[in-house]
């Protein structure tokens, strides 16, 4: 009987302490709302957390935008040489895989966009290179040009032909300067009401030979292109970050969308997700109650 009395403080101070805080943990959550008997409010309701959420709202959104979230801890981060690596290396393997692509771009390119959006890309290209052409070539000087080269071919052949020795060409020479000007306005015009429709049927003939093109065709014999592609990829990634970034965070309140989303969740779910993550945690503290009780009970009983 002296033995069992001896175990009764120890299991008793153990069940104690593990009830104990099993119900301070449970309190931090529960209930999610203030409790009312005949019109007095209950004590320590609602519980810590949904009694002080916009408090522990701001002071999250707060922390993490100053620490977490911040231009330093980013920049070190998104620039630090194992993500550097990273993406180079991620770039190195696709570029791989697609130099064994037997697809075509048309192909390739269905996995990311429709048919339709392919086409108009195709459309709207093809015209504004079209159009772009047009009007280089509208307001250069080859209708000047190629009226001269027409006009210096022709005297070149009658100056070593029989029209040559004829004497042909000396009369040819007083006719060159009005058949030039001609030529040239005939070319000019020629180009002005008929250059972009040609151009046009061009562009969407070498646009449908180029998606209609394998992978692995487009991209042979371009290692040293694509080499430098990297690069422009690397260095256009760390402008983004060092220039960029900045300007974004300047214009985002990282800590008011914090402290907004965990004021818009149900505290039901804050509960979930903050039980999911320290689970094993808060049961420790639980069973850590349950010892330091059945100590005390021990304690007590040899005293």
């Amino acid at each position: 009987m002296t033995d069992l009395s001896f175990l009764i403080g120890p299991l008793l101070g153990g069940v104690i302490g593990y009830i104990t805080n099993d119900i301070a943990i449970r309190m931090m959550f529960r209930p999610h709302q203030a409790k009312y008997i005949f019109g007095m409010k209950v004590p320590f309701t609602p519980g810590i957390i949904p009694k002080e959420r916009f408090r522990i709202a701001d002071a999250v959104g707060v922390s993490i935008s100053e620490n977490l979230m911040n231009r330093e801890v980013l920049e070190k981060n998104l620039l630090s040489e194992e993500m550097i690596r990273k993406i180079s290396d991620g770039y190195e393997h696709f570029i791989a895989r697609q130099k064994v692509n037997n697809e075509t771009l048309r192909a390739f390119l269905r996995h990311f966009l429709t048919d339709s959006d392919i086409s108009a890309i195709q459309h709207d290209s093809g015209k504004d290179l079209a159009a772009q052409l047009h009007e280089r070539l509208s307001s250069s000087s080859l209708g000047s040009m190629l009226s001269h080269a027409v006009i210096e071919h022709v005297k070149h052949k009658m100056d070593h032909g029989l029209m040559g020795v004829l004497g042909a060409d000396q009369i040819f020479s007083f006719i060159t300067g009005p058949a030039e000007h001609l030529l040239e306005k005939q070319v000019n015009q020629i180009i002005s009401n008929n250059s972009e429709e040609i151009i046009t049927q061009l562009v969407e003939q070498e646009s449908e030979h180029l998606l209609d093109t394998k992978m692995c065709e487009l991209l042979k014999g371009h290692d040293e292109q694509l080499a430098q592609l990297r690069q422009v990829l690397l260095d256009g990634y760390k402008t983004i970050i060092t220039i960029h970034l900045p300007k974004i965070l300047s214009t985002i309140d990282i800590s008011s969308i914090i402290r907004d989303r965990i004021n818009e969740m149900d505290m039901e779910e804050s509960e979930r997700i903050i039980l999911e993550v320290m689970s094993k945690e808060l049961r420790a503290i639980v069973w850590l109650g349950a010892l330091l009780g059945c100590i005390i009970g021990t304690v007590n009983s040899i005293i």
